[in-house]
């Protein structure tokens, strides 16, 4: 069963950070494009950061310089790295997989999606 499991949300406050996980099971992450998407509270959901097959990676600009995606296929498993939170960071966190060689931060262009971790910035 093609899976992918999102893990390491919580709490934090701001100019925190915090690692998400991205696990993948049924399936080999190496020819996967990988991105990172969120959605906060009455917004529509908007891509964050996203790997390709090869390593190539791309941040959108609201996180540019603070998230940092990378990929192990050892472990079969995607990180990204939050550094410098915000409170505007605050929002579900989601994982999308596409078997493509490069990274996109088109929801649409995405097949498999994992079920969420809530990242919650506060003080």
């Amino acid at each position: 069963q093609v899976q992918l499991v999102e893990s390491g949300g919580g709490l934090v406050q701001p100019g925190g950070s915090l690692r998400l996980s991205c696990a993948a099971s049924g399936f080999t992450l190496d020819y996967y494009a990988i991105g990172w998407f969120r959605q906060a509270p009455g917004k529509e959901r908007e891509g964050v950061s996203c790997i390709s097959s090869n390593g190539g990676s791309t941040n959108a600009d609201s996180v540019k310089g603070r998230f940092t995606i990378s990929r192990d296929n050892a472990e079969n498993t995607v990180y990204l790295q939050m550094n410098s939170l915000k409170p505007e960071d605050t929002a579900v966190y989601y994982c999308a997989a596409d078997l493509r060689p490069g990274c996109s931060h088109l929801d649409y262009e995405y097949h498999y999606w994992g079920q969420g971790t809530q990242v919650t910035v506060s003080s």
